[in-house]
């Protein structure tokens, strides 16, 4: 009875927290818009609250949609690169631009720069059919540009026009180009601000500093007071003191600012780090990310970390200079210095410094990978003090520290739910699949295996490892002359026994990619045992990424 109600509409609420369950599983979501018209419309706005940021979609006619809300002068100015068959259709189901949330510039460029590319061409595949074509199709590279121009401005108006207020808002750029793109919005949203006058989340990552740049953080911290994330990635080997005082500006004039990043910077963050010390910060600021700091020239953390009185999460992600100095300054923070991640790079040689860090931390410690020749020693240090690891890798291996990994992975099972290992040596391969499956919890959220596969180990593995079920499952075999298929045991202890939810297999032989996605046979039969194979860097987690959607 319940049941029944649930999918005639009866309880609104109810099947709305449903709906909510599958945010950003897009292919539930699509089966949902057919199930009645309540569905439907409870269904729509997740759909087209972030397009832009959906992987490998199959096309970009979404796109079409927006700009069918184009006024008629507007419309006007697309005559001179396309022609539309069906001339902007007047009517659609939905306002599909009133339901935009978030917004990335580059990924909206991204996708603009692909529809134009099937726009302009004559060989599409059916799906990837627009109503749209180029008139000539031999634009030069300006005159592609400039349509792409059009385009974007076209879509920031309709969403302007049709009453958006962003919730997230990332201006990232990369190249010369988007620059460009960016300028062509620009001045829409300083002549906007209710655009993102409410955004909760902000970032700025850029390569180079402009007028623009600088004009734009000084409208925000004018104009915007309610973001509670900020990540902000200076441009590298820049000199960035007007912008880190913008910044700084930008952090103290915020309300409610729970999560700051701040990354690549090798200059002091004195004014930035300083003004997390303003009353507004000092109540509400829980994680802080250091991504790509150099700690060489920062002689303010423990007289800012001293005024912030609820920081639950600190993260140091592959950052420099934690010497003595930094760990000094660390001794002088007052409160406990909450550090969930630690993730290095080259660090020279481990010193008496980062064991007193790891060994402060180790209470708090949840996340740890290390890709430097001393990961023997560091991966001592966190056997002796740290037993709350959760995600664990990549880790730099060597005929010591193999077997110290696998010897931290058993001590660790009881909370351990992410695991990264990434051994291209034939031999370390070998240890890791025979040695491996053993010892695995019950259950792993996910496990990335890069490895030189032996078919025979893989087997080895793949029976020990029956006891534990993978969430997402992705591998990545650098194959050999005399490896063997691997897909024979994957089909038989995976699929067979529904051991994986998602799964990515790409293999690499002599410098060509195979993955496992485009081999359709395979995929349907997977499908047909619960089992969905996704493309490699679909499944493929960043670092960055995680540590920002868990914390």
């Amino acid at each position: 009875m319940a049941c029944s109600k649930l999918f005639s509409g009866d309880l609104p609420e109810l099947i709305n927290e449903v709906i909510q369950y599958f945010h950003y599983d897009y292919k539930t979501l699509h089966s949902c818009i057919f199930v009645n018209r309540l569905w439907c419309r409870l269904t729509i706005p997740l759909l087209w609250e972030d397009p832009f940021s959906i992987k490998s979609p199959k096309n970009y006619r979404f796109i079409e949609s927006y700009l069918h809300y184009l006024n008629n002068d507007d419309k006007v100015k697309f005559n001179d690169y396309i022609i539309n068959n069906d001339l902007f259709p007047s009517n659609t189901l939905f306002n599909y631009p009133r339901f935009i949330q978030r917004l990335d510039t580059h990924k909206v460029c991204n996708f603009i720069e692909k529809w134009a590319v099937t726009v302009g061409s004559t060989s599409t595949t059916k799906e990837q059919h627009s109503s749209y074509f180029i008139q000539n199709t031999n634009l030069s590279s300006s005159q592609m540009s400039n349509f792409t121009k059009l385009v974007i401005r076209s879509l920031f108006l309709i969403f302007i026009e049709n009453g958006v207020s962003l919730h997230s808002f990332e201006v990232i750029m990369f190249n010369h180009k988007e620059f460009e793109y960016f300028d062509e919005i620009f001045e829409l949203i300083l002549q906007n601000p209710n655009f993102i006058y409410n955004i909760k989340s902000f970032k700025l990552d850029f390569n180079t500093i402009t007028n623009n740049i600088t004009r734009f953080s000084t409208f925000l911290y004018s104009n915007c007071n309610s973001i509670s994330s900020l990540h902000f990635l200076f441009p590298s080997y820049v000199e960035n003191y007007p912008t880190e005082k913008c910044l700084a500006q930008i952090i103290s004039s915020q309300e409610n600012l729970k999560k700051i990043l701040f990354g690549y910077s090798e200059f002091p963050l004195h004014h930035s780090l300083l003004s997390l010390k303003h009353s507004n910060c000092s109540n509400t600021l829980n994680t802080i990310i250091f991504y790509h700091i150099d700690f060489g020239n920062i002689v303010v953390l423990s007289e800012a970390f001293n005024h912030l009185n609820v920081l639950e999460s600190i993260h140091i992600i592959y950052c420099y200079s934690l010497d003595s100095k930094f760990i000094q300054q660390i001794n002088n923070i007052t409160k406990p210095f909450k550090l969930k991640s630690l993730f290095l790079g080259f660090l020279g040689e481990v010193d008496e410094s980062l064991e007193r860090l790891i060994q402060k931390s180790g209470d708090y410690l949840e996340n740890f990978g290390i890709s430097n020749d001393e990961s023997q020693q560091l991966l001592q240090l966190i056997m002796k003090y740290c037993s709350k690891i959760k995600y664990l890798g990549p880790i730099r291996l060597d005929n010591q520290s193999i077997y110290l990994l696998l010897s931290l992975i058993e001590n660790i099972t009881q909370n351990l739910s992410y695991l990264i290992i990434d051994a291209f040596n034939v031999d370390y391969s070998s240890i890791i699949l025979k040695n491996l499956g053993q010892i695995l919890p019950i259950k792993l959220e996910y496990m990335y295996l890069c490895l030189t596969i032996n078919t025979s180990d893989l087997e080895v593995f793949l029976k020990n490892s029956q006891n534990t079920f993978i969430k997402k499952l992705l591998i990545r075999n650098i194959r050999k002359e005399e490896s063997g298929d691997i897909f024979s045991y994957i089909k038989e202890y995976i699929m067979k026994k529904k051991k994986v939810k998602y799964l990515a297999v790409s293999e690499t032989f002599h410098g060509r990619n195979e993955d496992l996605f485009f081999q359709k046979d395979k995929v349907k039969e997977f499908q047909l045992h619960d089992i969905q194979v996704l493309k490699y860097f679909d499944l493929f987690i960043d670092i960055y990424d995680f540590i920002n959607e868990t914390y």
